[in-house]
């Protein structure tokens, strides 16, 4: 009776294995399908020829191994689990030496490609510190390994996660891309999340941005050097990039001033700033050309590290990843390139993560494929757009990934009676002032 009872047990405890990889099968013949009788008719409306498509696809399998996964038949859920750094802690974001190392290399990299730099910057206004600190963050300036066959992450992605219609969106542009002979030896390597090249562009950021920056007829942001270059400068000024004009300061913050002044919509011009007390760290002026424009304070982990006041530039460079850290990140590495700065003279407490709000993984024009900017430029936490066409920069069918915002604690002493309705949401960190605005 005993054995029997241990057979039964062995044979019950083999049945959940057993029934995933019937799971798994029907899913494999069920994507098949989706290639066959959604991929396909999309992709031969948008010119692509039945012999680039099965070329591109031929012996794809779907990748069990990506994360954000809905598997036909499993209840969709946004993971809680956060995978880019830019969504975390800012003083594990900031520590280390990566940015010592990111400006070294910067540096020898401005002189490697001075004139390529210097081309760009002249046709876009991007200076060239700033598409160093991106091209270095996104790829260690082409040193980062771009191992995953673009086509079956697109596919799976498309097929089974949290972003159906968007990575089908981008799978049809991949194979554009492969239809128009611009994928190197026929194929596309990309990360992860389906990003291109040194850029990380995606599939539809590179039909419009990618460029040809040495001149010989096609726009390689692969093993090009100068076209990775030329493309990023021609992303950031598609997105308002202003020539001349800084990403932003680190200031001195009085205590006299709330940390509720926080946030893209409630700029004020300079001068304002600076009645309240509000100066450089490094003590020179804020610039002069500058007092018209609306400058932002921004205060990363509360009073619990170092505080800014920021441009529209800055937010110009949150169109390549909806994180303040990531933009706050190229611009000091592109200042760090090009003026030899150190670090910030505030230093980062202990906040924690942002654990209540999601952002895409990093790569060109995931901010403004999940959402659009309205008025307060791109701040997240803003309130979504609905998807539009090829016009703008959202595709058809991009879903905002956002929570609903809640008052961030760092702030929430300071929340006047009323303004539960408020949807700025920085990044969390705590404020512990109670000074009213």
């Amino acid at each position: 009776m005993t054995i029997r009872l241990l057979c039964l047990l062995a044979a019950l405890a083999v049945l959940p294995a057993a029934a995933a990889a019937l799971d798994r099968g029907a899913a494999e013949r069920q994507f098949r399908v989706w290639l066959a009788e959604t991929v396909w008719p999309r992709a031969r409306a948008e010119g692509v020829s039945r012999a680039t498509f099965d070329a591109a696809l031929r012996g794809v399998e779907l990748n069990w191994d990506l994360p954000e996964l809905v598997p036909p038949g499993a209840p969709e859920a946004t993971p809680e689990k956060q995978l880019q750094a830019e969504f975390g802690s800012p003083a594990r974001y900031f520590a280390g030496r990566k940015l010592d190392d990111a400006a070294a290399r910067g540096r020898r990299m401005a002189r490697a490609h001075a004139g390529a730099l210097t081309a760009a910057e002249v046709a876009t206004g991007v200076p060239g510190r700033i598409v160093l600190a991106v091209w270095g963050r996104e790829s260690g300036y082409g040193r980062a390994a771009i191992r995953h066959d673009a086509f079956a992450v697109l596919a799976t992605k498309g097929f089974m996660s949290t972003r159906r219609e968007l990575f089908t969106d981008e799978l049809v542009a991949a194979l554009r891309i492969a239809e128009a002979g611009l994928a190197p030896d026929g194929r596309l390597r990309g990360s992860w999340a389906g990003a291109l090249g040194q850029p990380q562009f995606l599939p539809s950021a590179y039909l419009r941005f990618a460029r040809d920056g040495d001149g010989d007829g096609r726009a390689d942001i692969w093993d090009s050097e100068d076209d990775t270059i030329a493309s990023i400068a021609a992303y950031l000024a598609h997105f308002g990039w202003v020539a001349g004009r800084d990403w932003g300061f680190e200031v001195e913050l009085p205590d006299s001033v709330s940390c509720t002044l926080e946030g893209p919509d409630l700029g004020r011009p300079i001068a304002e700033w600076a009645k309240m007390g509000i100066a450089r760290v490094s003590g020179r002026p804020f610039p002069a050309h500058e007092r018209a424009v609306q400058w932002i304070l921004m205060l990363p982990a509360g009073r619990r590290g170092p505080a800014f006041v920021v441009t529209p530039n800055f937010y110009v460079l949150k169109k390549y990843n909806e994180s303040d850290l990531y933009a706050l990140f190229v611009g000091h590495l592109g200042d760090r390139i090009q003026y030899g700065m150190g670090d910030f003279r505030g230093r980062w407490g202990s906040t924690g993560g942002s654990r209540g709000a999601r952002s895409p993984p990093s790569s060109a024009g995931w901010a403004a494929l999940v959402t659009t900017p309205a008025a307060s430029t791109g701040w997240r936490g803003s309130r979504p757009a609905a998807p539009s066409g090829a016009g703008s920069a959202t595709p058809a069918g991009a879903r905002p990934v956002f929570r609903t915002p809640r008052w961030p604690r760092r702030c929430r002493a300071e929340v006047p009676a009323g303004a539960a309705h408020i949807t700025r949401i920085p990044i969390t960190g705590p404020c512990s002032d109670t000074s009213t605005p």
